[in-house]
């Protein structure tokens, strides 16, 4: 039951073709339950489980017990790191929540622009950006998420543009994590001197930047059709062009560690700039300010959705009222917008919902002026700076935590401890035990601890008692359960597929294309990354696969290594485990798939850019930007 095993790349009959017939099952079941029968994404991810492990055992001749085992490291490996980030990073925002300063947060987002088109590309593109470079592995969705809620984006809508614009970003996240890990592992398997941090840095640099330039364009497309794209085509260049020029120049030139954390932070920069003298036409249906919109999904009430054209249940957040629907968009928009105009009439001004259901006083010092019919409130400096304390607090402490010398002392025992998962015993198919059956518990570094140190600061400075930070603490648990299920089950089932050879076989089928993989590279890691929902783990599964077949093929082993990263940041936003944390920030907990079939199009537009622009690097065309 537990006897050692070695990895098979052509079980049948000894042909790839025919083994990969039986390794795309899992995924098959898992994107068709997800996109055509609309079956909840935890009990997708469990049944997907259960056919990868089927397949493992029953094709690839794994041992039961390994097969088990397996899996157990797998969900392990779901809890901790990846949602030992989200769930604190989720607790975190639930403070600022329950001291009231997260509604400052939001009226200071919209003091910049009341557009929600602009606020998108602020929150979702620049915001989220800077999350990502700092924590990745989901935070940037769960966060950015419920800020866009509380500027009264719908819950599918909210969803679908945080997920979209996690793409650009995503290979420099975690301080370049992923480029860290895809040196290590091409560097190994090809001796082309140039597979290092640094080089294969530049040139994922040299192929994300051109994707930020039209990610934003992309966004407002989503908030608002043909007339977002219309009327905000200005904001978006900049943010997009400003964002790439940024990362290109950090990746090449400053340090590919920083790089997203350059970007964000001048795109950022550059968008407010530029609303400052310029802006957008802004349609009154779209331009509002939903001062009493309801706190998002991550206080556990949302069920807010389209319930028709032009229609808009009335969410069931910290706040009752009425709630105003708006109009179908039937003229140059192209689709309902994503917000409705929800003003409440009803609750007092200056006031939250906090524990239970008494109400307690917002931030002191505010004012309140009515401004054309809507209520409005003047935030004091000193309250507008504790609601960005939280996420200064975030920065500080990351970028501690990641100093070269705290760092190294941080990956030492007794901070950081791995140890080969117990029974687990498997070779790869070159003899030599797999690396992925050690497992690393960084139990102080990881960033979901760090998460949690911020989340103590953020209560001592937003006044939230221990009590209340505690009870705030459980609540995230139990709001976070269907995705805590659906995370463990899909890396579960990631695991069962790397280590029984099953990935290894689709991998080997793609690149059976010879010459024609440079087009195809991109596609290996977009379905590492639609697997594991990381472009960490993705650079680790098919990095050495893709420089090797750079050697067989006469390709180049950079430009494939990178392609590898760069194709799977796009498959970011069709994971099941980013769905998943998603669909239970907004409330859709079990609706996954409705996010699924909103982000799945953008996913594979983008996909077919990040191939041609490979394809063109491999040529003589664009080949002088290959480093």
């Amino acid at each position: 039951m537990f006897d050692q095993f070695k990895v098979v790349t052509d079980p049948i009959g000894d042909s790839v073709a025919l083994s990969a017939i039986f390794a795309v099952l899992p995924l098959l079941t898992l994107f068709v339950l997800l996109g055509v029968m609309k079956v909840k994404a935890w009990l997708a991810g469990v049944i997907s489980l259960v056919v990868a492990l089927i397949v493992a055992i029953a094709v690839y001749a794994m041992p039961i017990g390994q097969a088990v085992l397996s899996a157990t490291e797998g969900a392990a490996f779901g809890f901790f790191p990846i949602l030992w980030i989200v769930i604190n990073a989720i607790w975190v925002y639930n403070l600022t929540v329950e001291s009231g300063h997260f509604d400052v947060l939001r009226r200071s987002f919209e003091r910049v622009s009341p557009d929600m088109r602009i606020q998108a590309i602020i929150i979702a593109f620049c915001f989220g950006a800077l999350l990502e470079a700092l924590a990745g592995f989901g935070t940037p969705v769960a966060i950015t998420v419920v800020m866009l809620m509380a500027l009264g984006f719908r819950p599918i809508h909210a969803a679908s543009v945080a997920l979209l614009a996690n793409t650009a970003p995503v290979a420099f996240g975690a301080l370049a994590t992923p480029i860290v890990t895809l040196a290590s592992v091409s560097s190994g398997a090809n001796p082309d001197p140039r597979l290092t941090v640094d080089t294969l840095g530049a040139m994922v640099g040299r192929q994300t930047p051109i994707l930020a330039v039209v990610v934003p364009l992309m966004l407002v497309a989503l908030v608002d059709g043909r007339r977002g794209i219309r009327q905000t085509w200005p904001a978006a260049l900049v943010a997009g062009v400003s964002f790439g020029l940024a990362q290109f120049v950090a990746a090449n030139y400053i340090s590919v560690p920083l790089t997203d954390i350059v970007a964000a932070l001048v795109s950022a920069a550059a968008v407010v700039l530029l609303v400052r003298v310029w802006r957008p036409v802004t349609p009154a249906d779209l331009g509002r300010e939903p001062e009493a919109a309801a706190v998002p999904a991550a206080r556990g009430a949302v069920d807010a959705e389209l319930a028709g054209p032009g229609t808009v249940r009335a969410a069931a957040g910290s706040r009752s009222g009425t709630s105003t629907a708006a109009p179908a968009l039937d003229g140059p928009g192209g689709e309902t917008p994503p917000g409705d105009p929800r003003i409440d009439e009803t609750a007092p001004v200056g006031r939250h919902r906090g524990d239970g259901d008494d109400l307690e006083p917002r931030p002191t010092d505010q004012v309140r002026a009515a401004t054309a019919g809507a209520r409005r409130i003047a935030d004091t400096p000193a309250e507008v700076a504790r609601a960005y304390a939280p996420y200064l607090i975030i920065i500080a402490i990351f970028s501690i935590a990641n100093l070269g010398a705290v760092k190294t002392a941080l990956a030492k025992e007794p901070w950081t401890v791995k140890f080969p998962w117990p029974g687990l015993d498997i070779l790869g198919g070159n003899g030599k035990p797999l690396s992925s059956m050690t497992f690393t518990f960084n139990w102080l570094p990881a960033a979901g601890t760090l998460m949690i140190l911020a989340g103590i600061l953020t209560a001592l400075i937003l006044r939230v008692s221990v009590g209340r930070a505690l009870r705030a603490y459980g609540r995230t648990y139990v709001e976070l359960r269907y995705a805590i299920v659906t995370v463990m089950a899909v890396l579960a089932l990631a695991y069962v597929m790397n280590q029984s050879g099953q990935t290894n076989t689709l991998g080997a089928f793609l690149a059976a294309a010879g010459g024609a993989f440079v087009f195809l590279s991109a596609i290996l890691g977009w379905i590492g990354v639609a697997v594991t929902g990381s472009d960490t783990s993705a650079n680790a599964l098919f990095g050495a696969l893709q420089v090797q077949t750079a050697a067989k093929a006469g390709l180049d082993p950079l430009l494939l290594a990178a392609a590898n990263s760069s194709g799977g940041v796009l498959g970011k936003m069709i994971s099941p485990q980013n769905l998943a944390i998603a669909a239970a920030a907004v409330g859709m907990a079990g609706r996954e798939g409705e996010i699924f079939r909103k982000v799945f199009g953008w996913s594979l537009v983008l996909l077919l850019f990040m191939c041609v622009l490979v394809a063109l690097q491999g040529s003589p065309v664009l080949g002088w930007m290959v480093p």
